[in-house]
């Protein structure tokens, strides 16, 4: 090793990493470790002090050892020490140490805040460089509000020189991004705009990543910036590549900047002025003329930084969306790489292609790829791009070249990767049902896809269809032969069975002309199904069994004998012995008339969003799908013959489907705006489009919430289905209860959703906040949900939980009170005999005051008692009261606003198995309640 001189190196720190290298082993190196850091604190706690250059040393081995892996628990102040240094060295080592060790919460940061401050204020630019990396290394809140202010007149200040002014503007930008609502917006902010005009790029580099981040979330404060990023990125894109030598990366310009600038301008509509509109055009042709040249290196730097500005160019004019000749062109030159030996480059080109897809004035260039992108779809060998092209071709799907498109989907999701098979369903029976324009050929392409794809086919597609078949007449005949032939095949899936069964039982009828599909074969092949099926299924086919009874009475026997056996009237499940103990005692004592009544046809589903439109929203997210079909609506408005009406925004009565509002994309409960179902129609909760009103509250609801008044753990309901378990806790005046859900059965439960209702009173008073819950509970599984309290001021009601939810096809509606009241607020108050009483005395307003004299309901037990009064809230206060055998408390009830104080007195009379209770308090509506509530517990 060449020797090291004091003067420009530290020879102690270079021997100490030489030993660890060399260590043999784990232990030898820890060895070392240990004997170094024995050596270092000996010479922090010396009597001698230690020069700058020894500090410098010894910090950095102590930082040497931590990126090592060891802790270290010395050496802070030693650090914070050298940044008060006057050499560039030792302050060096002291912001990186800090930098890297020192947290937010240490006791050190008014120090370092301070070193930090002076160097901010310093006339050399090298020590306000060091603090401004400091700042953003560490970017803690605390950093934020010392020096978010100081930072912007620094960014700003017109002495301050380039390499301060770049850290300045980076150290701001991280400082945003991690508090932003520290960092203030002023004067400063019209003045950085004009940085995009300095002289050093790398100062205009380092404001255009700020500007932009900052015009996101204030866009009119930056808006000034829009003229002068186009004037900036007109110089870059029209220079040589010699003008900007310092600046220039492979022969590209600037490219880091001009992507930076791009992004900007994408903050904002396209510029209003004619001259610097013309003017960023010019830029944009520019930079797709220069992909078409030949390049000027091989290398692949060259190619990267090239077209890393052409797309976001094309990103830039697929924002602006105002050009048609640019659009057009950026679809020809993506097209070119669509074919381009580099995987990277035919991903983002098909990703790019998906957005100009959307657009009126490229929508047909995109369309002349078809082939192309059909290709990529069947040869390409990375599952991203065969994605990609997926999107790409359902972007750029009409009314043309659906019946092409929908087949190729389906062709390849025979061999398509099982990660993107469930997508690829989706957009197969979105695209079919949006250019359908002969309905026959969408019941042929669901069932087709049903075939293809069962186990990836959602409950949202099947549904869909039979919505679909049922708002239409002209298809109903048909959908009813079409599935009886697909139900011939010896292995169906189950999907196909449930669309089976649900159009048989609605419109068998219409193909019972037949021999070959007469009514008793219509039931034999769905009866051969049904020991396949799960529970769900088979009770929908139970269902269309008895529609049987009514649409052919010639097999009424048949399908009695099949109810009467022991295997449905006896079944394991408590769903299916039901319908079958119901359905043959309906069909067995019902006269004609009330079963045509009873089992009518269901009526048509009322016009919405496609609850399948809203899975596939929900599973790619609103940027990728929703902006696509807004375009593509305004495009072609005939959608399924007529218009599909957006849901509006602002309507109070706007009616998404219930799969979407499972799938929590309606901002407002559903009203309903459809005829209402036939009061007997047996399949309509199967597919009913309006959730039921709240249900009174479950039976034995009113016993079990009297039960959680003292107590905050254990089961609130119960039933064959569902279990409700709560445990909550309560601190002054906030509370935070868990809710468990427990399935109970081995079935699935769908659309599983809790809500709860406040009175509009109960609303001011007592904030409760909750998350949302999964709407798929699988058998025998559990979900929490966690709610939030806050009592706001005292309150009286409570509020209701109310669980909606479908159970083998059946709606289920349960609603019970959820136990939180005003005793759980209660914070338990120790008083002497003396203090009791006099307090007792001051209370003696007659409003302040309540009592209630009452039969004992429980067995008069002393510790049970004792238990109850401590479990509702208060103190038990013994030798409290002259009388021994009488229970009195104290408490302080916490609201937001208030602080109610509380005293209460219990005297129990074991002759009469009475008891009188009297309960004072500063408000009278507290004293009623509290009262009302601790009667009921004895």
């Amino acid at each position: 090793m060449p020797a090291v001189s004091k003067g420009d190196g530290m020879r102690g720190l270079a021997v100490f990493i030489s030993d660890i290298r060399n260590c043999k082993s784990k232990e030898a190196e820890i060895k070392r470790i240990n004997k170094e850091l024995a050596n270092i604190r000996s010479k922090f706690k010396g009597d001698k002090a230690l020069d700058g250059y020894s500090k410098k040393k010894y910090v950095c081995k102590l930082l040497f050892i931590f990126l090592l892996g060891h802790d270290i628990d010395f050496g802070h102040m030693e650090a914070v020490n050298l940044l008060s240094s006057n050499r560039y060295t030792e302050k060096q080592i002291g912001y990186l140490f800090i930098s890297v060790l020192v947290n937010s919460n240490s006791e050190l940061i008014r120090l370092i805040n301070n070193a930090v401050k002076n160097d901010l204020g310093s006339r050399n630019p090298t020590f306000t460089g060091l603090a401004l990396h400091c700042i953003a290394n560490v970017g803690s809140r605390e950093m934020a509000e010392a020096f978010a202010g100081e930072i912007p007149k620094i960014l700003v200040a017109g002495d301050a020189m380039d390499s301060v002014k770049q850290s300045a503007a980076l150290c701001l930008l991280r400082l945003y991004r991690t508090s932003p609502d520290l960092v203030p917006m002023g004067d400063w902010t019209s003045r950085v705009v004009h940085l995009l005009n300095d002289q050093h790029l790398g100062v205009v580099t380092a404001a255009a990543s700020l500007i932009t981040t900052l015009a996101q979330k204030n866009p009119e404060e930056f808006k000034t910036s829009v003229s002068l990023a186009v004037s900036r990125l007109s110089r870059i894109v029209t220079s040589a590549s010699t003008d900007l030598q310092d600046y220039t990366y492979y022969f590209v310009p600037a490219p880091w900047l001009s992507v930076k600038l791009l992004r900007l301008l994408q903050c904002y509509p396209p510029p209003e002025d004619p001259a610097v509109r013309g003017r960023l055009t010019e830029c944009l042709e520019t930079i797709l003329n220069k992909a078409q040249e030949p390049p000027k290196s091989k290398k692949v730097q060259h190619s990267n930084a090239k077209n890393a500005v052409l797309f976001e160019a094309i990103s830039l004019i697929i924002h602006h969306d105002s050009e048609p000749n640019l659009l057009v062109r950026a679809c020809n030159q993506l097209g070119q790489f669509l074919q381009h030996r580099e995987t990277n480059l035919r991903y983002l080109a098909l990703e790019s292609m998906c957005a100009l897809a959307s657009s009126e004035f490229s929508h047909e260039a995109v369309k002349t790829h078809i082939e192309t992108v059909i290709s990529a779809l069947k040869t390409e060998r990375d599952v991203s791009v065969r994605q990609r092209a997926v999107d790409l071709l359902y972007a750029m799907c009409d009314r043309s070249n659906a019946q092409q498109i929908v087949a190729e989907m389906l062709s390849y999701l025979e061999t398509a990767d099982y990660s993107i098979r469930e997508e690829i369903v989706l957009k197969v029976a979105i695209l079919a049902e949006k250019y359908a324009v002969d309905y026959t050929w969408y019941v042929d392409t669901i069932l087709n896809l049903i075939r293809i794809a069962g186990d990836y086919v959602s409950e949202e597609v099947w549904y869909r269809v039979i919505q679909i078949v049922i708002n239409r007449d002209d298809v109903q005949g048909y959908a009813a032969k079409t599935v009886f032939e697909a139900l011939q095949a010896p292995a169906c899936h189950e999907n196909l069975v449930k669309v089976g069964g649900y159009i048989l039982g609605e419109f068998g009828n219409l193909i019972a002309g037949d021999p070959r599909s007469s009514p008793l074969t219509q039931f034999h092949l769905l009866h051969s199904k049904f020991h396949l099926c799960s529970v769900p299924t088979r009770a929908l086919l139970l269902s269309t069994y008895i529609k049987f009874v009514n649409l052919f009475p010639e097999v009424k026997g048949t399908i009695q004998d099949v109810l009467r056996s022991d295997s449905q009237l006896k079944n394991a499940d408590v769903e299916l012995q039901q319908r079958a103990v119901e359905y043959l005692r309906l069909s067995t004592v019902a006269s004609t008339d009330i079963l045509a009544t009873v089992l009518e046809e269901m009526p048509p589903f009322p016009e919405r969003e496609s609850s399948i439109l809203a899975k596939l929203k929900k599973k790619k997210g609103p940027s990728t799908v929703t902006d696509l079909e807004e375009a593509k609506r305004e495009r072609s408005a005939d959608v399924n013959g007529g218009p599909e009406p957006a849901p509006s925004s602002t309507s109070a009565a706007s009616t998404p489907s219930p799969s979407a509002d499972l799938l929590g994309l309606g901002a407002a409960p559903p009203v309903p705006t459809g005829p209402p179902p036939s009061a007997g129609g047996l399949l309509v909760d199967v597919f009913s489009d309006s959730p039921s009103a709240v249900a009174p509250l479950a039976p034995g609801s009113e016993d079990n919430f009297a039960r959680f008044v003292c107590k905050n753990n254990g089961v609130l309901f119960e039933n064959q289905l569902l279990q409700i378990g709560l445990k909550s806790e309560f601190r002054q005046n906030l509370g935070r209860m868990f809710i468990f859900y427990g399935n109970k059965t081995s079935t699935q439960f769908l659309s599983f959703t809790p809500t709860l209702i406040c009175s509009d009173d109960l609303q001011a008073n007592l904030s409760l906040q909750t998350k949302p819950v999964d709407p798929t509970v699988d058998g025998g599984a559990q979900v929490q949900q966690a709610v939030n309290i806050e009592c706001v001021s005292d309150f009286t009601e409570a509020p209701v939980l109310n669980i909606q939810f479908r159970y083998g096809g059946t709606f289920q509606n349960v609603s019970v009170k959820l136990p939180i009241t005003l005793n759980k607020f209660f914070q338990p108050t120790e008083m002497a005999s003396q203090d009791f009483f006099q307090r007792w005395k001051q209370l003696s307003n007659p409003q302040q005051e309540v009592q209630n004299i009452f039969k004992a309901k429980h067995p008069m037990d002393t510790e049970i008692t004792k238990a109850k009064i401590i479990g509702f809230g208060s103190a038990l206060l013994e030798e409290v009261d002259p009388n021994p055998a009488n229970f009195v408390g104290a408490g302080i009830i916490h609201t937001k606003t208030t602080q109610i104080g509380c005293l209460l007195r219990l005297e129990p009379n074991l002759q009469a198995q009475m008891y009188r209770l009297t309960l004072r308090t500063s408000r009278e509506t507290v004293s009623q309640r509290l009262c009302e509530l601790l009667s009921e517990q004895f």
